[in-house]
């Protein structure tokens, strides 16, 4: 199809949202997201699972995460509107495809709060009110679940206060959350430090795999996710086109290199005795507060009631971002014709109140089948990079068939950034393995079973914005998704994972089939005319118009 000139504008406005939040609240909300429970817990799980070489995971982290980030930040800054991950794939693709990574972006929405309170628990343990709430598998208790319940219920209720106050509350919460660890790093790195921590056992004692097993499962990539929360918030952006970009970047720099760091000063203070059988088996007091435990065990008390306080306030204060961000999703959603005109509704303080209440109850449900901070960490690292998967798709598609869209922020290269980009989604979502992946995948049927009853519903009945599928548009989603089932299953990452693609060979196929995938999308997706008709659909809704 030719290339189109059009200058097709974005769409701006917010009918039920108010603009009310700078580029300062749009960093700290991106800030605040990626300095979460990560942090306490990243570089522990990490050097298990990899040794020293964990820094190599954090590198090839980083990289994913800055690829994904810049695409973002030009999509971002061309579609200020609420929820907007969940809405490029629409723009580009039609319904099928928009509601498929719609549901994408709401799973990881509403799936983190639940990873921050299993946080929470797990550090209180420090004090003996918190005993009764985990047990020894670090799985809640029937006390822990209803804690973890009322825990979910306060981050709700704060979140009906409003985005101006949430905004401010997460700024001043974020230069905390931002503090402490860079406090950790000096005191850490100053207290006691063992270079031949790096080689004792190898660089890397579990080779390529555990380093690049340890970027799914261990929880490098979901300590870095967490930038794209200023493009959920836009919609409530004074100035989104300037300001997104600058919050996008900013956040995923800040957060690299506090990250990076932290790997390094925790390697380097263990004692030496504390992983003398090697990198797997490490072990010392207080581990299940691995920052805290490692500076009380080197005599750093009281860096570890700080660091005890601090596993209140981080983990809390990402909790409360990504409610706002589920509900904000939601109310996407809704707009884009998904889901029930109802979840559009806000109160006086301008929030979408139904889907802060929807997000409460999903995060309960979320304590059920992934009771703990590991199995839950795996599951939402797999389902936000198939939520980010859908961006590079989408920027390919815009920048081929609306070239002369006007772009505050225009990526360099980004044609060749963007495939690239896509594949290496793909590998992070194949190195989450088997195990989490076929349940990501029964979620995913739950998404099309909700939305698309909805959706078909919504047609019959005549519904304002009732959306068409272009199925035709997305016949590539289906593929792709059952493909990456399959090479999982036959791939050596994950419990139940067949081994009959070994390393190396699986990571060629993952990368060949996603740029398969990618180019093929391309190619089939909505013509121009149709692209800046959804963009237009969704300008008039959001300004207020049926």
């Amino acid at each position: 199809m030719a290339h189109s000139n059009t200058t097709a504008s974005p769409p701006t406005g917010h009918g039920g949202l108010k603009r009310e939040v700078g580029v300062a609240g749009l960093l700290f909300a991106s800030v605040g997201a990626i300095i979460g429970s990560g942090w306490l817990f990243g570089a522990q799980k990490a050097a298990v699972a990899a040794g020293p070489a964990a820094l190599l995971s954090w590198g090839i982290g980083a990289v994913a995460i800055i690829l994904l980030a810049l695409i973002h930040a030009e999509l971002g800054g061309l579609f200020p509107v609420a929820g907007g991950t969940a809405r490029y794939p629409h723009y580009a693709f039609g319904g099928f495809a928009g509601m498929s990574f719609g549901w994408f972006t709401w799973l990881q929405a509403a799936t983190i709060a639940p990873i921050e309170v299993q946080a929470m628990i797990n550090y209180a343990r420090h004090w003996t009110w918190a005993d009764g709430f985990l047990n020894k598998d670090l799985t809640l208790t029937g006390t822990g679940f209803l804690v973890a319940a009322v825990l979910m219920g306060v981050f709700v209720a704060i979140n009906f206060l409003g985005v101006r106050l949430l905004a401010h509350t997460n700024s001043v919460a974020t230069v905390w959350k931002v503090a402490i660890p860079i406090l950790a790093i000096f005191a850490l790195g100053i207290q006691d430090f063992h270079g031949s921590n790096f080689t004792v056992h190898g660089f890397a004692p579990d080779g390529a795999k555990g380093v690049l097993a340890a970027i799914s499962t261990s929880g490098v990539i979901f300590a870095l996710l967490g930038f794209e929360q200023a493009i959920q918030w836009a919609g409530e952006s004074r100035n989104p086109r300037r300001d997104i970009p600058r919050a996008v970047l900013g956040s995923v720099v800040i957060g690299t290199i506090i990250y990076v760091l932290l790997q390094v000063v925790f390697i380097g203070a263990l004692p030496p005795e504390t992983f003398a059988g090697g990198w797997a088996k490490l072990d010392y007091p207080g581990i299940s507060g691995p920052f805290a435990g490692l500076a009380t065990l080197i005599g750093l008390g009281w860096l570890a009631t700080i660091l005890f306080i601090d596993a209140v306030i981080s983990p809390a204060g990402t909790g409360l971002v990504y409610i706002t961000s589920s509900s904000r999703v939601t109310y996407g959603l809704s707009r884009n014709g998904y889901a029930p005109q109802a979840l559009q509704r806000t109160d006086r303080n301008s929030v979408p109140w139904l889907g802060l209440l929807i997000a409460w109850v999903a995060g309960v449900i979320c304590f059920l089948p992934f009771p703990s901070w590991q199995k839950l960490v795996g599951f939402i690292t797999s389902a936000v990079v198939l939520m980010y998967a859908g961006a590079p798709l989408a920027f390919g598609v815009l920048r081929k068939r609306l070239p002369g869209m006007e772009r505050s922020y225009h990526l360099p290269a980004g044609t060749v950034i963007s495939p690239i980009a896509f594949a290496v989604a793909s590998l992070v979502i194949y190195w989450s393995g088997w195990d989490t992946l076929w349940r990501l995948g029964l979620a995913i049927l739950i998404g099309y079973a909700l939305l698309g009853g909805y959706s078909a519903y919504a047609a019959s009945k005549g519904v304002p914005n009732a959306p068409r599928m272009d199925f035709k548009a997305g016949q590539w989603l289906p593929v792709y998704l059952v493909g990456m089932g399959i090479v999982s299953w036959q791939g050596t990452f994950g419990v139940g994972a067949k081994g009959n693609l070994p390393l190396w060979w699986d990571i060629g196929v993952v990368v060949v089939f996603s740029l398969l995938i990618y180019y093929w999308a391309l190619s089939v997706a909505l013509p121009a005319e149709e692209i800046e008709r959804n963009i237009r659909g969704v300008e008039v809704v959001d300004a207020g118009g049926h």
